[in-house]
């Protein structure tokens, strides 16, 4: 993998850079949020190590320039506020997973490949349709008639699994497990604020499937595909 590193702390930098390297993984290194942005603009990357508290644009603004843009790149915050308050924080801002300072390189390493592998495009949604609504794995768009619009790598796997399971109840906590990896509820609104970010991603294109089940959970009809 390729990462982008974004720490101030020379000490944490080279400790991150190093044991990415023991581990065969590759690594640009940004010491601000601006530098942050301007690699994400320069370079491709697998995943983006992000540290909170930075001294010019710090790390939740660099997570909210990255989604308010569409990039779907995996995000692990590190931050020396490990709180469960500042946790659910940084994964209702965007990140992908959280790690709270100090920390080992073994679990860094191993939280990246977990965070990389959640987000790869699964096989079976190549020309995943309901309708006239279909989602274009190679560009992580929704399409529906004439309109298309880019999602992010939640939004994507959202509707994805919605359309995978056409005209049936979607849980909660089936969301949880599938689209976050979680065996447990984080005890937040995350799913129902992304959810919220999908709806109104796809009335951009005048497509409006998802009906709430309140208390319950979700279902993408599929006449209102049509």
């Amino acid at each position: 993998m390729h990462l982008l590193v974004v720490e101030d702390d020379p000490v944490i930098a080279d400790h991150i850079v190093s044991g990415l390297g023991l581990f065969g993984h590759s690594a640009t290194l940004a010491r601000t949020g601006s530098e942050a942005m301007q690699a994400l603009i320069d370079q491709s990357h697998d995943a983006v190590v992000l540290d909170r508290m930075l001294p010019d644009i710090d790390g939740a603004s660099v997570i909210r320039h990255m989604r308010s843009g569409h990039s779907s790149v995996p995000v692990l915050m590190l931050s020396a506020l490990g709180s469960v308050k500042h946790r659910i924080e940084g994964l209702q801002i965007g990140a992908d997973d959280y790690l709270a300072k100090p920390f080992d390189v073994d679990e860094l390493v191993a939280r990246l490949h977990a965070i990389v592998r959640r987000g790869a495009p699964r096989l079976d949604s190549v020309g995943l349709a309901v309708g006239m609504l279909r989602l274009d794995p190679s560009s992580h768009r929704a399409v529906y008639g004439a309109g298309a619009v880019v999602l992010n790598r939640k939004q994507y796997s959202l509707l994805a699994h919605l359309m995978r399971n056409a005209d049936r109840l979607v849980t909660r906590s089936m969301l949880i497990e599938c689209v976050w990896s979680y065996s447990f509820s984080p005890g937040t609104n995350i799913i129902e604020s992304n959810m919220s970010r999908l709806r109104t991603a796809l009335q951009e294109i005048n497509c409006d499937p998802i009906e709430t089940q309140r208390g319950a959970g979700y279902i993408l009809r599929s006449e209102r595909c049509t």
